[in-house]
């Protein structure tokens, strides 16, 4: 007989008592974990793109959208990755208990404000069974419990991940329950209500699904509703790096929420940017411009304002020419989703400029806008990239999954002891790594 799928309340509960367990574990343990999950993606290697297969072939039976099938394909290269990401978080120093303020609230009264787990983490995603080890080794670095739901179509990958999961924690003497992978919809919404359970929910999908998550939770929700990125050839843009960046910015994965989807180009550039079109072309994308652009790029197609705000996740381009740095400035802050946006040049200042006053999670210059990612910044990994401007922002590494707690030891001190007539504060700070 099978056995009854425990209530979603019960499995929060489940999770977050696990996740206590996790917590307070020495950190040397997690970090066994970590590199123990490392090995078992390794041994498991055809276990894992066998059922990744599987779940291809389903996807390309039902008809699939292509960007999604691109999220969905695990392969030798893309595990390999996954592994490094893991193997970098068990590099790390354990962050949990980590004093980050030290205190001297008076002789004999010290005030610590130490790093601690957020809890328990809800992590909603589709297409992507990497996303089970990017998210689960953060929350296994940082002592979080987490609930993994994939998307129907990665079902047979995402439980051999989660196996993987929990088998490595077992094997260290921690609790396999700090992990639970869930697979029906009605769970998951049942799932959001449970505030009192669930800390954090983390969706990485489309933007109908992180609108729809926001709009039906009570609690906080971390994420961005959408990718649309910017690359702006600056007048002084060198037409080398430019090519180079336009290309990888679009075509070395446009399906992810970190390719570009709008090019400015400054009017004065325009008429070096026929070659860089012609690259683009040549790599199979698809060109929308307007007039000014069109002019040097004919093969281009009338671009419409709703291009401006489109996330295509696919070989698609928009072009726009401006006419100096305020108005690509201006551009962005009026279309993009503050994720990541990018300038080429040459121009120091200009560069400064851009740098300074584009409000996005991740600002770059003369670099590609695939570079925003939580493995390329020696983060191990990231449970996804956030455009909030509270708490974590940009690519979310175990530090954003981590909030704070204050000790204070003292010798049996009353509030009354202090005020006038009484006792005085000294609110004497102290280094942290000083345990005076």
């Amino acid at each position: 007989m099978n056995e009854e799928p425990p209530r979603p309340s019960d499995l929060a509960r489940s999770v977050r008592s696990a996740a206590r367990r996790l917590g307070a574990a020495a950190g040397t343990i997690r970090t066994d974990a970590l590199r123990q999950l490392g090995r078992l993606l390794l041994e498991r290697e055809e276990e894992i793109l066998a059922a990744n297969a599987e779940d291809l072939a389903a996807a390309h039976a039902s008809g699939l959208a292509g960007a999604l099938l691109r999220r969905l394909a695990l392969s030798k290269e893309k595990l390999a990755t996954l592994r490094e990401g893991v193997e970098q978080l068990a590099s790390q120093d354990d962050p949990i208990g980590r004093v980050v303020r030290r205190t001297e609230l008076d002789t004999g009264l010290m005030l610590e404000q130490v790093q601690s787990p957020l809890g328990v983490l809800l992590i909603i995603f589709e297409s992507r069974p990497d996303a089970v080890i990017q998210i689960g080794s953060l929350a296994l670095r940082s002592g979080n419990g987490v609930i993994l739901k994939g998307g129907r179509e990665a079902v047979h990958s995402n439980r051999t991940l989660v196996r993987c999961l929990r088998g490595a924690l077992e094997a260290c003497g921690l609790p396999a329950n700090a992990v639970a992978g869930v697979g029906d919809r009605e769970t998951v919404r049942a799932l959001l209500d449970e505030k009192d359970d669930i800390d954090l929910v983390i969706p990485r999908g489309s933007n109908e699904l992180v609108s729809s998550i926001q709009a039906s939770t009570a609690i906080p929700v971390l994420g961005h509703a959408e990718g649309i990125c910017h690359l702006y050839l600056d007048a002084a843009a060198d037409v080398e790096i430019a090519q180079r960046v336009a290309l990888d910015s679009k075509c070395g994965y446009p399906a992810a929420c970190n390719a570009v989807e709008t090019m400015l180009v400054h009017r004065e550039f325009l008429p070096q940017l026929p070659p860089i079109g012609q690259a683009l072309l040549d790599a199979g994308v698809e060109l929308r411009a307007d007039e000014s652009t069109r002019e040097v790029i004919p093969r281009a197609v009338v671009a419409t304002d709703d291009d401006w705000a489109t996330e295509y996740g696919d070989l698609v381009l928009s072009i726009r020419c401006v006419d100096d740095l305020d108005a690509a400035i201006d551009h962005i802050h009026r279309h993009g989703s503050a994720h990541t946006d990018a300038i080429v040049t040459t121009d120091d200042a200009a560069a400064r400029r851009f740098l300074d006053e584009v409000d996005a999670a991740s600002v770059f210059v003369n670099v590609s806008t695939r570079f925003a990612d939580g493995y390329r910044y020696g983060l191990g990994a990231e449970g996804g990239i956030s455009t909030s401007r509270i708490h974590a922002r940009g690519p979310v590494g175990a530090e954003g999954l981590l909030t704070s707690r204050w000790l204070l030891v003292g010798q049996g001190q009353t509030a009354g002891d202090y005020g006038e007539g009484g006792r005085s504060f000294t609110h004497r700070s102290l280094p942290v790594d000083d345990p005076e």
